[in-house]
C-alpha cells in the first residue's frame, strides 16, 4: 500500500513538472510610447520597456524585428499609435495576447511614466500604473523597470524607489509659491552712544536740540526668493524717516536678507543701512578749560573763540596777523585737538552707513500679515534700539517654476 501511495505521488510530481515546462506564456507587443520634453527617443524608450519585460518572464515578447511587416501594413501603428483602439489593430495584427504602451513625460521637475497594458481578444486594459519620478533622465529604464514590477504584483528595491522618487517637499518644488508682501511700518527708537549725544547737544554746538527718543515711519518690499511649508528666505528694503515729531528729517534706506522659519512666522534679518550725515573736525572740552557744559568745538567754532579772547593779545599776533593758538597749546591736553570728525548738522556732507540686525514675528490674520520687529542699527560709536510694527498683505503669489 505504502508503495501504491509513493508510485501515485510520483506520477502527479512529473505530471506537474511536464505541465510547468510545457507552459505556453503569454504574447506581447510594445508600441512607441510618447515622449515629451525628454531627450530619449521613442524607440529606445520601447527597447527599454521590452528589456524590463523580458526580465519579468512573464510573457514571451515580441521584438522590433517580429513586429516590422505589421507595422509596415499601416503608418498609423508607427506614428500616433497610443489610443486604445490604435493598439487593439496592432495586436491584432500582431496576433499577440496583449500590446504595451504609454508615455513618458517630463513635467516640471519630475518625470511621470505611464504603462499600460491591452487584452487584445477582450479589447480592454489588462492592467495600467502611473508613477512620478526625480528628474533624473538617465535613469528611465530603472523608472520602467519599478512600474512594470508594481503592476504585477512584485518586490521592487527600496532604496532605488527612495532614490528616484519626487520628493514633493523640496524648496524648490512647484508647488511652493513667491510671495510678494509690502506694506508700511512704524515705531520708536531710542539713541545710544555718539548718536544719543549728538542728538541732545545744544544747536549752536552744532546738534540737534531733540530728546534721545525718535519716531519712525516707512516703507518696507519684501521679496521670498525660496520657501517650504516652515521655511523662507526674503530679500527685504525699508525706507525709513526718522525724527519728524521733533523737527527733523532723517532719511535711511536698509537692504536686508531675512530668513522666517516655523509656522509660528518668527525672523530674524540682517543688512546694511545707507544715509548721510553731516561732520565736521574738533573736539570737546571734556575738562571745561574754555568754559562750562563740555561743550563742542569745531575748527569753526574754535577760530571765532580764539579770536574773540585771544586776538589782541601779542603772543599770538605778527605783523598785524592774528595767529590762532591750537586747543592743546592752551589747555596744555594732547587730547584737546582737531583729528576726528564729530556729528554737526553744520558740517560737510557725506554718506552714512550701518548695519541693523532685526529680529521679530509676524501674526496672521487670513491675507493681513501684522509684522512685530526688535531691531539694533549699528554704526561707528552708536546707533538706533528700537522696535516697529506695521502690516503686509499678501497681493500676490507666482510659481518659482511655472511651467
Amino acid at each position: 500500500m505504502k508503495k501504491q501511495n509513493l508510485l501515485f505521488l510520483a506520477l502527479v510530481f512529473s505530471l506537474k513538472l511536464i505541465a510547468q515546462t510545457t507552459e505556453v506564456k503569454s504574447t506581447i507587443a510594445v508600441a512607441n510610447p510618447n515622449v515629451t520634453s525628454l531627450a530619449i527617443k521613442p524607440e529606445s524608450a520601447a527597447k527599454m520597456m521590452r528589456l524590463e519585460l523580458i526580465k519579468l518572464d512573464k510573457y514571451k515578447v515580441y521584438d522590433e524585428f517580429d513586429m516590422a511587416d505589421v507595422l509596415k501594413t499601416n503608418p498609423e501603428f508607427t506614428q500616433g499609435c497610443y489610443g486604445q483602439n490604435c493598439l487593439i489593430k496592432l495586436g491584432e495584427g500582431l496576433n499577440t495576447n496583449y500590446v504595451m504602451c504609454g508615455s513618458l513625460d517630463l513635467l516640471g521637475n519630475k518625470i511621470a511614466i505611464t504603462l499600460k497594458i491591452i487584452d487584445v481578444k477582450n479589447k480592454t486594459i489588462f492592467m495600467s500604473s502611473v508613477r512620478e519620478f526625480d528628474n533624473q533622465e538617465m535613469e528611465v529604464q530603472r523608472m520602467i523597470e519599478i512600474v512594470l514590477k508594481e503592476m504585477h504584483g512584485l518586490p521592487v528595491d527600496k532604496v532605488l524607489v527612495d532614490r528616484l522618487s519626487f520628493k514633493n517637499e523640496m524648496i524648490t518644488s512647484n508647488n511652493i509659491g513667491k510671495v510678494n508682501n509690502s506694506g508700511p511700518r512704524i515705531g520708536v527708537a531710542g539713541l545710544v552712544g555718539s548718536i544719543n549725544e549728538f542728538a541732545t547737544r545744544p544747536e549752536d554746538q552744532g546738534g540737534l536740540g531733540i530728546q534721545p527718543l525718535v519716531s519712525m515711519i516707512g516703507y518696507q518690499l519684501e521679496g521670498q526668493y525660496v520657501g517650504t511649508e516652515n521655511f523662507s528666505a526674503l530679500v527685504e528694503g525699508v525706507f525709513n524717516v526718522s525724527g519728524l515729531e521733533q523737527g527733523q528729517f532723517i532719511p535711511t534706506f536698509i537692504f536686508m536678507n531675512g530668513f522666517r522659519f516655523g509656522k509660528g512666522s518668527w525672523e530674524f534679518a540682517f543688512g546694511p543701512g545707507f544715509g548721510l550725515k553731516k561732520v565736521s573736525t574738533g573736539f570737546f572740552d571734556n575738562e571745561n578749560k574754555f568754559g562750562t557744559d563740555e561743550r563742542y568745538f569745531s575748527e569753526d567754532d574754535w577760530a571765532s573763540y580764539a579770536y574773540t579772547n585771544y586776538g589782541t593779545d601779542p603772543a599770538y599776533n605778527t605783523n598785524g596777523y592774528f595767529i590762532a593758538p591750537t586747543p592743546e597749546q592752551l589747555s596744555g591736553n594732547t587730547t584737546y585737538n582737531f583729528s576726528k570728525s564729530y556729528y554737526d548738522k553744520r558740517g560737510t556732507t557725506k554718506l552714512n552707513t550701518s548695519f541693523v540686525f532685526a529680529f521679530g514675528r509676524t501674526f496672521k490674520a487670513g491675507a493681513l500679515n501684522i509684522p512685530v520687529n526688535v531691531f539694533y542699527s549699528s554704526q561707528r560709536g552708536g546707533g538706533y534700539l528700537g522696535f516697529n510694527v506695521g502690516f503686509n498683505v499678501i497681493k500676490s503669489k507666482k510659481e518659482i517654476n511655472p511651467f
